[in-house]
């Protein structure tokens, strides 16, 4: 079974198209990616366990559901992974922030680490990641790996773009977390850039070269 889900609503469809378009400037892009984030959470947190509750309305007694003390963490990968994070907490505004810092080596394309902290209780935590592109799926193993030798059994992957190299990649080392993306694209360009992807997600959304 996959471990990708491709979420295909026409919104996040139409959405995403204008994060493709090289024409859209830097305000809209980082809008536009905080909504894509707070849409794609509620097909992130579909399996959530519910509770049965008693309440009392302003006409009648009754009993109803709400979430069985689910504790969630968001943890982007810096820096274009802050991207998504307020789209997140929009909808679960009680969930904690971790954050992990790394960047590409341009010339190997292997992860460097250069920043790494999480809420304490992390272990106790579903962790969704935010990372916008999974282009060649070295960033998010070696965050996954990361956060699964704090003790986090529960990883989901929030991206934007996922492109397939990168996708077996990581499903060849992490075979037991979810991905959820907008767009899935075959190939990698000769400098590991997902092809046609949207570019560099972190320049386009803090409008940096």
């Amino acid at each position: 079974m996959s471990i990708l889900t491709v979420l295909d609503h026409p919104l996040l469809q139409h959405k995403l198209s204008i994060l493709r378009d090289k024409r859209t400037g830097t305000r809209e892009f980082r809008d536009i990616a905080r909504e894509i984030g707070m849409l794609m959470t509620y097909e992130i947190t579909r399996d959530f366990p519910l509770m049965p509750i008693e309440i009392e309305t302003p006409i009648a007694k009754m009993t109803t559901n709400i979430l069985a003390g689910k504790k969630v963490a968001i943890v982007p990968i810096l820096r274009a992974g802050l991207g998504m994070v307020d789209g997140v907490l929009d909808v679960i505004p009680s969930a904690k922030v971790g954050h992990i810092g790394l960047y590409r080596n341009e010339e190997t394309l292997e992860p460097v680490k250069y920043y790494f902290k999480m809420p304490k209780d992390i272990d106790k935590r579903t962790v969704i990641i935010t990372e916008p592109m999974l282009a060649t799926g070295g960033s998010l193993i070696a965050a996954v790996s990361m956060l699964k030798a704090e003790g986090v059994k529960d990883i989901k992957i929030m991206s934007l773009v996922v492109a397939e190299p990168g996708l077996k990649a990581l499903e060849a080392v992490h075979p037991d977390i979810h991905v959820f993306c907008v767009g899935y694209d075959k190939e990698l360009n000769e400098n590991g850039y997902i092809t046609p992807g949207l570019g560099d997600a972190g320049d386009r959304l803090f409008g940096t070269k």
